[in-house]
Protein backbone atom coordinates (compact mmCIF):
# COMPACT_ATOMS: atom_id res chain seq x y z
CA UNK A 1 0.00 0.00 0.00
CA UNK A 2 2.86 2.20 0.56
CA UNK A 3 3.81 1.80 -2.97
CA UNK A 4 0.42 2.97 -4.11
CA UNK A 5 0.70 6.00 -1.89
CA UNK A 6 4.04 6.95 -3.32
CA UNK A 7 2.77 6.54 -6.87
CA UNK A 8 -0.25 8.71 -6.13
CA UNK A 9 1.93 11.35 -4.47
CA UNK A 10 4.34 11.41 -7.41
CA UNK A 11 1.51 11.60 -9.88
CA UNK A 12 -0.09 14.34 -7.82
CA UNK A 13 3.07 16.43 -7.97
CA UNK A 14 4.23 15.60 -11.50
CA UNK A 15 0.96 16.11 -13.38
CA UNK A 16 0.37 19.67 -12.09
CA UNK A 17 4.03 20.47 -12.77
CA UNK A 18 3.73 19.26 -16.34
CA UNK A 19 0.51 21.16 -16.81
CA UNK A 20 2.14 24.29 -15.44
CA UNK A 21 5.10 24.10 -17.82
CA UNK A 22 2.99 23.34 -20.85
CA UNK A 23 0.39 25.98 -20.19
CA UNK A 24 2.80 28.86 -19.76
CA UNK A 25 2.31 31.58 -22.30
CA UNK A 26 5.00 31.78 -24.89
CA UNK A 27 6.76 34.98 -25.43
CA UNK A 28 6.17 36.43 -28.88
CA UNK A 29 9.28 37.23 -30.82
CA UNK A 30 9.28 40.61 -32.45
CA UNK A 31 11.41 40.92 -35.51
CA UNK A 32 13.66 43.81 -35.99
CA UNK A 33 12.63 45.15 -39.40
CA UNK A 34 15.78 47.15 -39.60
CA UNK A 35 17.84 43.96 -39.91
CA UNK A 36 15.56 41.97 -42.23
CA UNK A 37 14.61 44.83 -44.55
CA UNK A 38 18.06 45.11 -46.18
CA UNK A 39 18.15 41.33 -46.61
CA UNK A 40 14.73 41.39 -48.30
CA UNK A 41 15.82 44.30 -50.51
CA UNK A 42 18.94 42.38 -51.54
CA UNK A 43 16.84 39.30 -52.31
CA UNK A 44 14.47 41.38 -54.46
CA UNK A 45 17.38 43.01 -56.26
CA UNK A 46 18.96 39.63 -56.92
CA UNK A 47 15.65 38.23 -58.22
CA UNK A 48 15.13 41.32 -60.42
CA UNK A 49 18.65 41.04 -61.79
CA UNK A 50 18.17 37.34 -62.53
CA UNK A 51 14.84 38.02 -64.25
CA UNK A 52 16.36 40.84 -66.28
CA UNK A 53 19.25 38.59 -67.34
CA UNK A 54 16.79 35.86 -68.32
CA UNK A 55 14.73 38.34 -70.36
CA UNK A 56 17.86 39.65 -72.10
CA UNK A 57 18.94 36.09 -72.93
CA UNK A 58 15.48 35.31 -74.34
CA UNK A 59 15.58 38.51 -76.42
CA UNK A 60 19.04 37.60 -77.73
CA UNK A 61 17.87 34.08 -78.63
CA UNK A 62 14.79 35.51 -80.38
CA UNK A 63 16.99 37.89 -82.38
CA UNK A 64 19.29 35.02 -83.40
CA UNK A 65 16.30 32.88 -84.43
CA UNK A 66 14.73 35.75 -86.41
CA UNK A 67 18.03 36.34 -88.22
CA UNK A 68 18.30 32.63 -89.01
CA UNK A 69 14.74 32.61 -90.37
CA UNK A 70 15.46 35.69 -92.51
CA UNK A 71 18.59 34.06 -93.93
CA UNK A 72 16.71 30.84 -94.59
CA UNK A 73 13.90 32.75 -96.33
CA UNK A 74 16.46 34.63 -98.42
CA UNK A 75 18.12 31.33 -99.42
CA UNK A 76 14.75 29.84 -100.36
CA UNK A 77 13.86 32.93 -102.37
CA UNK A 78 17.23 32.87 -104.14
CA UNK A 79 16.77 29.19 -104.98
CA UNK A 80 13.25 29.90 -106.23
CA UNK A 81 14.46 32.78 -108.39
CA UNK A 82 17.28 30.63 -109.76
CA UNK A 83 14.73 27.94 -110.58
CA UNK A 84 12.59 30.43 -112.48
CA UNK A 85 15.34 32.33 -114.27
CA UNK A 86 17.52 29.44 -115.45
CA UNK A 87 16.21 28.32 -118.80
CA UNK A 88 17.67 25.32 -120.55
CA UNK A 89 18.78 25.79 -124.14
CA UNK A 90 18.73 23.52 -127.18
CA UNK A 91 20.67 23.17 -130.39
CA UNK A 92 19.07 24.17 -133.69
CA UNK A 93 16.25 21.83 -134.72
CA UNK A 94 16.83 19.59 -131.68
CA UNK A 95 15.10 18.63 -128.46
CA UNK A 96 18.05 16.68 -127.00
CA UNK A 97 19.05 17.73 -123.46
CA UNK A 98 22.61 19.14 -123.50
CA UNK A 99 25.07 18.31 -120.66
CA UNK A 100 24.88 21.83 -119.16
CA UNK A 101 21.09 21.61 -119.34
CA UNK A 102 21.25 18.27 -117.49
CA UNK A 103 23.10 19.97 -114.63
CA UNK A 104 20.47 22.71 -114.48
CA UNK A 105 17.66 20.17 -114.58
CA UNK A 106 19.32 18.23 -111.74
CA UNK A 107 19.34 21.44 -109.67
CA UNK A 108 15.71 22.06 -110.56
CA UNK A 109 14.81 18.50 -109.55
CA UNK A 110 16.52 18.99 -106.20
CA UNK A 111 14.59 22.23 -105.66
CA UNK A 112 11.33 20.50 -106.60
CA UNK A 113 12.07 17.67 -104.16
CA UNK A 114 12.60 20.25 -101.40
CA UNK A 115 9.30 21.94 -102.34
CA UNK A 116 6.85 19.05 -102.77
CA UNK A 117 3.75 21.25 -102.94
CA UNK A 118 4.93 23.14 -106.05
CA UNK A 119 3.67 22.36 -109.53
CA UNK A 120 5.47 23.63 -112.61
CA UNK A 121 4.65 24.38 -116.22
CA UNK A 122 7.48 23.82 -118.68
CA UNK A 123 7.22 26.08 -121.71
CA UNK A 124 8.84 24.97 -124.97
CA UNK A 125 10.14 27.77 -127.22
CA UNK A 126 11.77 27.92 -130.67
CA UNK A 127 13.46 30.47 -132.88
CA UNK A 128 11.58 31.97 -135.80
CA UNK A 129 13.01 29.67 -138.45
CA UNK A 130 10.58 27.02 -139.65
CA UNK A 131 6.81 26.97 -140.02
CA UNK A 132 4.49 27.84 -137.15
CA UNK A 133 3.22 24.25 -136.96
CA UNK A 134 6.72 22.79 -137.00
CA UNK A 135 7.93 25.18 -134.28
CA UNK A 136 4.89 24.42 -132.10
CA UNK A 137 5.64 20.69 -132.39
CA UNK A 138 9.36 21.23 -131.73
CA UNK A 139 8.57 23.43 -128.69
CA UNK A 140 6.31 20.65 -127.40
CA UNK A 141 9.07 18.04 -127.84
CA UNK A 142 11.52 20.32 -125.99
CA UNK A 143 9.15 20.80 -123.07
CA UNK A 144 8.38 17.07 -122.98
CA UNK A 145 12.07 16.11 -123.01
CA UNK A 146 12.72 18.42 -120.02
CA UNK A 147 9.70 16.91 -118.27
CA UNK A 148 10.89 13.33 -118.96
CA UNK A 149 14.34 14.18 -117.58
CA UNK A 150 12.80 15.54 -114.35
CA UNK A 151 10.50 12.52 -114.04
CA UNK A 152 13.55 10.24 -114.39
CA UNK A 153 15.10 12.16 -111.46
CA UNK A 154 12.12 11.30 -109.26
CA UNK A 155 9.73 14.23 -109.71
CA UNK A 156 6.09 13.15 -109.92
CA UNK A 157 4.75 13.53 -113.43
CA UNK A 158 1.52 15.02 -112.04
CA UNK A 159 3.50 18.03 -110.79
CA UNK A 160 4.81 18.88 -114.27
CA UNK A 161 2.75 20.38 -117.09
CA UNK A 162 4.01 21.28 -120.55
CA UNK A 163 3.01 23.82 -123.15
CA UNK A 164 4.54 24.88 -126.44
CA UNK A 165 4.70 28.47 -127.61
CA UNK A 166 6.79 27.71 -130.65
CA UNK A 167 8.15 30.99 -131.97
CA UNK A 168 5.33 33.12 -130.44
CA UNK A 169 7.23 34.42 -127.38
CA UNK A 170 10.83 35.12 -128.31
CA UNK A 171 13.24 36.14 -125.57
CA UNK A 172 15.28 38.13 -128.08
CA UNK A 173 13.47 39.52 -131.15
CA UNK A 174 16.70 39.79 -133.18
CA UNK A 175 17.32 38.02 -136.50
CA UNK A 176 20.80 36.62 -135.87
CA UNK A 177 22.31 33.45 -134.40
CA UNK A 178 22.73 34.98 -130.89
CA UNK A 179 19.04 35.89 -130.74
CA UNK A 180 17.95 32.54 -132.15
CA UNK A 181 20.11 30.67 -129.61
CA UNK A 182 18.37 32.54 -126.77
CA UNK A 183 14.95 31.65 -128.17
CA UNK A 184 15.58 27.86 -128.43
CA UNK A 185 14.75 27.12 -124.81
CA UNK A 186 12.54 25.51 -122.21
CA UNK A 187 11.31 27.98 -119.61
CA UNK A 188 9.91 27.02 -116.16
CA UNK A 189 6.93 28.69 -114.49
CA UNK A 190 5.66 27.92 -111.00
CA UNK A 191 1.89 27.46 -110.97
Amino acid sequence: MRKKLWIKLILLLIIPGLLFTVSCAKKTVTSDTGVTQPIEDEDLKAKDAAEKARQEELARQRAIEEERLREEAARREAARNQFLTQDIYFEFDSFAILPEAQDMLSNKAEWLQNNPDVTVTIEGHCDERGTIEYNLALGDRRAESAKAFLVNLGIAESRLNTISYGEERPMDPGNNEDAWAKNRRAHFVIN
